[in-house]
């Protein structure tokens, strides 16, 4: 038997607090992985490496102003997946501690889907803890919304022309049509709290299978600079702490303007197929229900929450999802109560 590898990790800290919290990470071997195989922690500066081709840490750590998320970073050249090392880690590690990747060997997309991410993508998960469970499912919408509005930012801040990504509910990004980037919520719940990991893809300067974000900027002929994945990052988590705070004190109601802004489907038409294979619904999507699903109305002025099934893709022009079309109870006024099996085209 071959023994197995081993992943390296280069820890870093913002301030003081951090950078002793990463030297106990190293000195105790805290660290694991799901598989069990061995972690090489390094702290940031023990490394010498002039790649410019490695994600940079110091450019990151300069452009960070957060005051919890962000501030621990946990990078590795290559990993199998972000995701796997918050979530098993989760409760060693600080609430807005970040795991970087430049490169993905096993990453995670919905519903188990196992996804290769090359070098040129910013791939990234960090640690979230509610607890209010009825607020979670709405955190994947606020990382969306930070997103898209980091990378205008850093757009506007280097003199690049606005790229349009939109949000395609509930956890997709694309830039012109074309899918640019995806996002991962998974939680567990432990001591009356949920423990989120969140997980992020974003295809930077790497133009397969779609596009990229540099590749459209060249189109628009912003030649002269190029979105790095450092300042995407660091403006993430600016963004992001921000309107976490707003959810948190104001609920998402206080984001709403904003996050309809960005996504795709204000007034989009569905068609929805019922449970016989035979009878067809069209509905029109209004926005999201409280609950953080899609909200619909019926021709005859009903309304409807439409869920998805975890494994669909979407069309450009279309919803391609299964769904579950539930009619609310009369006690939800002024949704009918009726429940049907629906696939949307």
């Amino acid at each position: 038997m071959e023994p197995q590898s081993s992943t390296t990790l280069i820890l870093c800290g913002k301030s003081n607090a951090e950078k002793e919290l990463a030297w106990c990470l190293k000195t105790n071997n805290t660290l694991k992985l799901p598989d069990n195989s061995p972690v090489n922690v390094v702290l940031h500066p023990e490394v010498e490496n002039k790649d410019e081709d490695v994600f940079r840490i110091d450019s990151y750590m300069n452009s960070l102003s957060t005051c919890r998320f962000g501030k621990l970073i946990m990078y590795s050249p290559r990993l199998a997946s972000t995701h796997d090392v918050v979530s098993h880690n989760f409760c060693e590690l600080p609430i807005g501690a970040v795991c970087v990747a430049d490169v993905q060997s096993r990453g995670r997309g919905r519903s188990k889907n196992v996804w290769e991410s090359p070098k040129g993508c910013l791939l990234f998960s960090f640690t979230i803890q509610m607890e209010d469970g009825l607020v979670v499912p709405l955190v994947q919408y606020v990382v969306s919304l930070a997103m898209t509005e980091a990378i205008n930012h850093v757009c506007r801040r280097n003199g690049m022309p606005p790229l349009d990504v939109r949000i395609k509910w509930p956890n997709d990004l694309y830039l012109d049509g074309l899918k640019v980037g995806g996002i991962l919520c998974t939680s567990t719940y432990k001591s009356k709290k949920f423990n989120v990991s969140a997980g992020i893809g974003l295809n930077v300067s790497n133009e397969k299978p779609t596009t990229c974000l540099n590749a459209v900027l060249q189109r628009l002929g912003c030649v002269a600079h190029q979105l790095q994945r450092e300042g995407i990052l660091a403006a993430f988590f600016n963004k992001f702490e921000s309107f976490y705070d707003i959810l948190s004190n104001q609920g998402f109601q206080a984001l709403e303007e904003l996050y309809y802004k960005t996504w795709l489907h204000s007034g989009q038409r569905v068609i929805v197929q019922n449970e016989d294979q035979v009878s067809e619904t069209v509905v029109t999507i209004q926005g999201l229900t409280t609950s953080g699903f899609l909200l619909a109305a019926t021709e005859d002025g009903q309304t409807c929450e439409l869920h998805p099934d975890g494994n669909s893709m979407w069309g450009r022009d279309a919803l391609e999802y299964l769904v579950l079309l539930i009619f609310e109870s009369s006690a939800r006024p002024p949704l009918n109560q009726r429940r049907l099996m629906t696939y949307v085209y």
